[in-house]
C-alpha cells in the first residue's frame, strides 16, 4: 500500500514539474517584437519606423526577411518612404540590435485616391 501512495505522489511530481517547465518552452517560442508605424527611411540594410510615439526605430534588414505587401499579396517588393508597417522582429541579445523576419505593409500609393 505505501508502494502505491509513492507511485502516486512520484507520478504528481512528474506532472507538475511538466505543467511548469512547459510554458517556459511555449514563451521562449514567442519572443518575436512588433514594430509599428510609419517608413521614414529604407535601403537593403535596415529600415527606420516613426512610431505613433514620435520615436524612430531601426530595424536591420536582411536577405531572408519577407515583404508582404497588403494591396498586392503576390509582391514581395519591399515597402516605401510614408508606407504603414508592421514588423515582426526578433531581438539579439548580445548586440541588443532588432532583425525583421517579417515586414507586413500597406502602401501608401493605393490608399491615395485616384484622381
Amino acid at each position: 500500500m505505501l508502494k502505491n501512495y509513492y507511485d502516486g505522489l512520484v507520478r504528481g511530481c512528474l506532472i507538475l514539474m511538466a505543467a511548469c517547465v512547459l510554458p517556459t518552452i511555449v514563451m521562449a517560442a514567442g519572443t518575436d517584437i512588433h514594430v509599428l508605424g510609419i517608413v521614414a527611411a529604407i535601403d537593403e540594410k535596415h529600415i527606420e519606423v516613426k512610431t505613433a510615439k514620435g520615436l524612430t526605430v531601426s530595424v536591420l534588414l536582411n536577405k531572408q526577411v519577407t515583404f508582404k505587401n497588403k494591396n498586392n499579396p503576390k509582391s514581395n517588393e519591399p515597402p516605401i518612404v510614408g508606407d504603414r508597417v508592421i514588423i515582426e522582429a526578433t531581438k539579439d541579445d548580445k548586440t541588443k540590435k532588432m532583425s525583421a523576419t517579417v515586414v507586413h505593409y500597406s502602401s501608401v500609393k493605393a490608399a491615395l485616391p485616384q484622381g
